[in-house]
């Protein structure tokens, strides 16, 4: 009695169980491959380069073939942080903003945040700035026109 049947749809129900255990389609393509080759298998029992290859091969096709469906069907939304909150509010410069230096804080809504200048001019403390970004913990502020 020939094993690799068995071996190959082990695989398949152990990718099966993997992708039922995340929320994004990551490994249901490798379960189809399993498959076709549990079907080659019983057919070429000798041939395990052949069931290989067929595995492979199914299951790139099925990746090429069905991931832009899956893309849109799975897309991720990010959700905003309270951070973003802070974005469009006015703050002052605490410490003169230089970004050569990466020296600069802002007081905004009373928080202390370090910041960088957007156009890259430094900014003395004691000026009014608007919050145009926030990238990683820095605020990206440019001078209140007033």
């Amino acid at each position: 009695m020939e094993v690799m049947p068995y071996i190959w749809f082990g695989v398949a129900v152990i990718m099966a169980i993997l992708e039922g255990a995340t929320y994004q389609l990551v490994s249901i393509w490798f379960v189809i491959g399993a498959i076709a080759s549990t079907v080659v298998s019983i057919f070429l029992p000798e041939q395990f380069f052949v069931q290989l290859i067929v595995f492979i091969a199914v299951s790139l096709i099925a990746l090429v073939v069905t991931r832009p469906i899956v893309k849109r069907i799975t897309k991720v939304k990010s959700s905003p942080t309270n951070s973003d909150r802070y974005v469009g509010m006015t703050g002052v410069v605490k410490t003169r903003i230089n970004n050569e230096s990466s020296t600069g804080q802002v007081i905004v809504n009373g928080d202390v945040w370090s910041a960088r200048s957007q156009d890259n001019s430094p900014i003395d403390e004691g000026i009014k700035v608007v919050i145009k970004d926030i990238k990683g913990v820095k605020l990206i502020v440019s001078p209140v026109k007033e």
